[in-house]
């Protein structure tokens, strides 16, 4: 049987856009039907890579589909990040993001790699830490009055350490400063882990740490705690005062997130929000990252977007109020 010229071509082409459409469609009604991705920015057995990994497990159970956690460390967060910037956003790619790199890098460095308004999509708040004053026991105070008169008194004397510059224990340890109108030398170290282990050795007076990081050596008298960071009183460390109490509007958290590349197909986004906050209600998980120290925290996509531009909008104003130069 003869066939026209050109009319087996045009069959093929007609024929093959039908089966992408199908195809199509039934990628994004099974999704997910492949194992799914969440990047870390940083190095494992971090903050943000436990609690990426206490996540993925229930988050691959609820999904049908493991959910592979993977570091890609390094730039402070910055490879991992823009990795997830520049992958498909066809949901098997998603960060466990950290407050830090999604709130604070964009108001401290003059150039970064993406531009975390453009570049992601928020999916849902996983977990956050209070952040808590822990001072040297050979220091001569007992609270926030005392550290404030005594910082008063010695004019750049008293040393706070943070995990590095820019961080939130630096920042705290700034804010803190502009409320107090205080002078305290700050001193930078690479990690939470040397930046506690400096109180602990008396190399500095002071550390802003969350709770996994300062509170065992308090329970040994290594650490005397202070007071929290937190709005209200905490419910794990009830006895402590806030910093609030002596210091108006002096708040501080730790958070973590999940976010997609943008792009990424709403119906998707709302479905790994639904499994994600599922997850984390779940006894499993919720009793594992209480365990380490943080609280479950979860929102809709749209609660994240306006959080993260809050939190960006007050982060700047305290890197402009403190003076800092910017990388």
């Amino acid at each position: 049987m003869g066939v026209v010229p050109g009319a087996k071509s045009a069959a093929c082409l007609a024929f093959g856009s039908a089966l992408c459409l199908s195809v199509g469609q039934a990628a994004g009604q099974g999704y997910p039907n492949k194992p799914i991705r969440m990047i870390v920015a940083s190095a494992p057995q971090g903050g943000t890579d436990a609690i990426a990994r206490i996540l993925a497990v229930e988050l691959g159970s609820t999904l049908g589909q493991q959910v592979v956690v993977e570091n890609r460390a390094g730039a402070g967060g910055q490879i991992g990040t823009a990795f997830v910037a520049r992958s498909p956003a066809d949901g098997y790619t998603m960060i466990m993001s950290a407050a830090a790199a999604v709130v604070i890098h964009p108001n401290t460095y003059r150039k970064l790699p993406y531009d975390m308004a453009k570049d992601f999509a928020p999916v849902s708040l996983v977990a956050s830490s209070e952040y808590i004053l822990a001072v040297h026991p050979s220091l001569p105070v007992k609270t926030v009055k005392d550290l404030v008169a005594l910082a008063k008194a010695k004019p750049g004397l008293i040393a706070f350490s943070s995990s590095g510059r820019f961080s939130i224990p630096h920042l705290s340890g700034e804010l803190f400063k502009q409320a107090a109108g205080v002078d305290m030398l700050h001193v930078a170290y690479k990690g939470g882990g040397p930046a506690a282990a400096a109180v602990l050795g008396g190399e500095v007076s002071l550390y802003f740490g969350t709770g996994p990081t300062v509170v065992p050596h308090a329970r040994n008298g290594r650490l005397r705690l202070i007071a929290t960071a937190s709005e209200k009183r905490s419910s794990a460390h009830p006895e402590l005062p806030t910093i609030g109490e002596t210091l108006p509007g002096l708040t501080v958290s730790a958070w973590y997130g999940v976010q997609v590349p943008a792009g990424t197909p709403s119906d998707i986004v709302n479905r790994l929000n639904t499994e994600i906050v599922r997850s984390v209600a779940s006894e499993r998980v919720t009793n594992a990252i209480r365990a380490a120290g943080l609280e479950p925290l979860t929102s809709t996509p749209a609660e994240f977007a306006a959080f993260i531009q809050a939190q960006t909008q007050r982060w700047g104003k305290a890197v402009k109020a403190a003076g800092l130069e910017l990388e």
